[in-house]
């Protein structure tokens, strides 16, 4: 089943054509130095977060926070842009053993720089989200909204208060249903 999703995904971003009015309604959430930094993202992923948006929005999730997220949770991809079969590789290393992709994908002495090649998709899908909290923090976000972009990829955090933990749990649940 999780098989036959991921092929879909694959499939879904590399022929990517967002909705106009689900674009402008997603933008909508969105300050202009936001949106300049969402229209940034490659067309599956904005695709993948106006998706979100639109999920969220249809459960009553309507909390700004949560939905700048849902848009910016993926531009720290911005510091690398993956190819598909990067992007496969990534997913299926993943898949087999996410030990392998949290080992290789953490940050060598000398930083992003010093990474070699083969590994910078590794690096990216586990630095993003730090990545894309700094750059949101860049462009204005709430400290809520970069909490739950640096936190995306958890289904909660502990320490967090209960309301960042829901918000975050929607948000994981989003993302990973998109």
């Amino acid at each position: 089943m999780r098989v036959l999703y991921r092929v879909r995904q694959f499939r879904r971003t590399l022929f990517a054509k967002t909705d106009p009015v689900e674009l402008e309604r997603a933008l909508s959430w969105l300050s202009p130095a936001q949106a300049a930094l969402f229209l940034q993202l490659q067309p599956g992923e904005k695709d993948h977060a106006v998706v979100m948006v639109r999920k969220l929005t249809e459960q009553a999730s309507t909390r700004p926070d949560l939905l700048v997220a849902a848009l910016l949770h993926d531009v720290g991809k911005l510091r690398y842009r993956l190819n598909p079969l990067e992007r496969a590789l990534v997913v299926l290393v993943r898949a087999l053993s996410p030990s392998v992709v949290r080992d290789w994908g953490r940050l060598p002495p000398g930083g992003w720089e010093a990474t070699p090649g083969w590994r910078k998709p590794f690096v990216l899908a586990e630095q993003h989200a730090q990545w894309g909290a700094e750059m949101a923090r860049g462009v204005g976000v709430s400290s809520l909204t970069e909490t739950l972009i640096r936190e995306h990829q958890h289904a909660r955090v502990e320490g967090a208060g209960k309301t960042e933990n829901e918000l975050l749990h929607r948000l994981w649940i989003a993302d990973n249903d998109s």
